[in-house]
C-alpha cells in the first residue's frame, strides 16, 4: 500500500500516483533502451567486424555519459526544474536513437548511443525522479522510491524482447529509427504536461517550502566533504562493476552456451521482470528490517546468480540457466532504492538533486569499467572467467561497504 503524501488527501493522493507512474514510465523507456544494447551486440559485431571490447565500449561510453549526465541532470534540476530536464532530456534521446539506424563508424555510435542517450537518460531518469518522489511522499519514501528506481528493471522487460523482435524484423537499423520515433512522440506528451503542480509537492512535506521549492540541508560542494557521501559513491562504483560486466555480455554469452537469440533475449527479459520485483520488495523490505541486513541478502543473491552463470560454461542446459535469471534477477539494481532512500533522508534539502546526480557518476563510471573490462578480457582469454572472478570480486566489495560505512550501517531512518 503506497498512498502516503503526507496527510492522505484524495487529490494529493492521485496526483502523487500519476507522478510516481510518470517518473518510473520515463526511467523504463529511457534506461530499457538503453539495456537494449545488449542485443545490438552481436548484429553489430557481425555489420562492421568489430570485436567485443570494441563493440562494448560503446556502451561503455554510454554508462559514462549516464554518470556524468547525471551529475548535470541533478544540477540542472536544482536550478532550472524538472520540466527543463525532462524536455531537454527526451530531446536528447530522440536525437540519439534516431540517428543510430543511419551510422557507419564507431565514434558515430560514441556519439549518438553513448552520449546523446547516456545524458538524455540521466537527464529523465533516476537523479528527478528521486527529487519529484521525495516532495510527494514522506512515511512512505523508501517504498515509492524503490517502485520509481524499479522502473530501471521495467524498462529491461519491455524493451529488451521488443528490440530483439524489430531487429529481427527491421534489422538493426530499422529498430533504432522506431526508437526515435517513440521519443520523439513522448516529447510531445512531455511539453504538455503541467509542470507546475507537478513540481509543487504535496502540502505539509517538510521537504518542501509551500513555494515548491526543498528548503535546508546541505549543497554539493558541503556533502563532497561528507564521508558518507564518498561511502555511497563507492557502492555505486564497486556494485555497478560486478553487476554491469555480467549484464552487457550475458546475451551474447547465453547465444554462445547454445541458446538461440530469442531464447538468450528472453532470458534477459526475464531478468529485467525479476529486478522490477526485486527492487520493490526490497525497498518495502528496507522499511521494516535493517537497511544493512537487506542489501547483503540481495547481494547473496548476486553471488548465487554469477556462479551460475559461470557454471553454464560447463553444464550447458535450462537448470543453471534458471538460477541465474531467478537470483541474478532478484537482486540486479536491488541496492538501488537503498541507497536512493538513505541519501534522501541523509541529504534532504536544496542540494539533494546535484548530491545524488554526483553519486551516480560512480555508478556510470564502476558500469562503464565493467562492461568494457568484461568485453576486454574475453578478447584477451577467448572466455568468461576471468570476468565472472572479477564481477564476483567487485561485487563482494560493495556488499562489504554496507557494514564498513557507518553511515550507511547505522543510518536513521527520516
Amino acid at each position: 500500500m503506497i498512498p502516503d503524501p503526507v496527510v492522505e488527501r484524495p487529490r494529493s493522493v492521485i496526483m502523487a500516483l500519476l507522478v510516481l507512474f510518470f517518473c518510473v514510465f520515463m526511467t523504463a523507456v529511457s534506461r530499457g533502451m538503453g539495456e537494449t544494447f545488449g542485443v545490438f551486440l552481436l548484429p553489430l559485431s557481425k555489420q562492421f567486424a568489430w570485436e567485443r571490447a570494441t563493440v562494448t565500449s560503446v556502451y561503455s561510453v554510454y554508462m559514462v555519459s549516464l554518470g556524468v549526465g547525471s551529475l548535470l541532470s541533478g544540477i540542472a534540476f536544482d536550478r532550472f526544474g524538472a520540466r527543463f530536464n525532462y524536455c531537454v532530456g527526451v530531446t536528447l534521446l530522440t536525437c540519439g536513437y534516431g540517428l543510430a539506424g543511419s551510422l557507419d563508424s564507431l565514434w558515430q555510435f560514441y556519439v549518438s548511443i553513448g552520449i546523446l542517450g547516456g545524458v538524455g537518460a540521466a537527464m529523465v531518469g533516476i537523479v528527478p525522479t528521486q527529487s519529484l518522489v521525495s516532495r510527494w511522499f514522506d512515511q512512505r519514501l523508501g517504498t515509492a522510491l524503490s517502485v520509481a528506481y524499479a522502473g530501471q528493471g521495467l524498462g529491461a522487460l519491455m524493451m529488451v524482447p521488443l528490440a530483439q523482435l524489430a531487429i529481427e524484423r527491421f534489422q538493426w537499423t530499422g529498430a533504432y529509427t522506431l526508437a526515435g520515433f517513440l521519443f520523439a512522440g513522448l516529447l510531445l506528451l512531455v511539453i504538455l504536461l503541467p509542470w507546475r503542480t507537478i513540481q509543487q509537492g504535496a502540502r505539509n512535506n517538510p521537504r518542501v517550502a509551500p513555494s515548491g521549492k526543498s528548503v535546508g540541508g546541505l549543497s554539493l560542494s558541503q556533502a563532497l566533504k561528507t564521508r558518507a557521501f564518498w561511502g555511497f559513491f563507492f557502492v555505486f562504483t564497486a556494485t555497478a562493476i560486478g553487476i554491469f560486466g555480467i549484464s552487457l555480455q550475458s546475451v551474447a554469452y547465453l547465444i554462445e552456451r547454445g541458446f538461440t537469440e530469442v531464447e538468450a533475449a528472453l532470458a534477459f527479459g526475464v531478468v529485467g521482470m525479476l529486478s522490477f520485483a526485486g527492487m520493490a520488495l526490497t525497498g518495502v523490505a528496507a522499511d521494516r528490517w535493517p537497511r544493512h541486513i537487506v542489501a547483503t541478502c540481495s547481494y547473496l543473491l548476486s553471488f548465487i546468480g554469477i556462479g551460475a552463470l559461470a557454471l553454464l560454461q560447463w553444464y550447458p542446459g535450462w537448470f543453471f540457466l534458471l538460477v541465474f535469471v531467478v537470483t541474478f534477477g532478484l537482486s540486479a539494481g536491488a541496492r538501488g532504492p537503498i541507497i536512493t532512500t538513505l541519501m534522501a533522508e541523509t541529504f534532504a534539502g536544496k542540494g539533494l538533486a546535484s548530491i545524488y546526480g554526483a553519486s551516480n557518476l560512480g555508478q556510470g563510471l564502476g558500469a562503464a569499467f565493467g562492461a568494457f573490462g568484461a568485453g576486454l578480457l574475453f578478447d584477451l582469454t577467448g572466455g568468461y572467467s576471468i570476468g565472472f572472478a572479477l564481477c564476483f570480486l567487485f561485487t563482494l566489495i560493495g556488499a562489504s561497504l554496507f557494514w564498513l560505512v557507518p553511515e550507511i550501517r547505522f543510518a536513521k531512518r527520516g
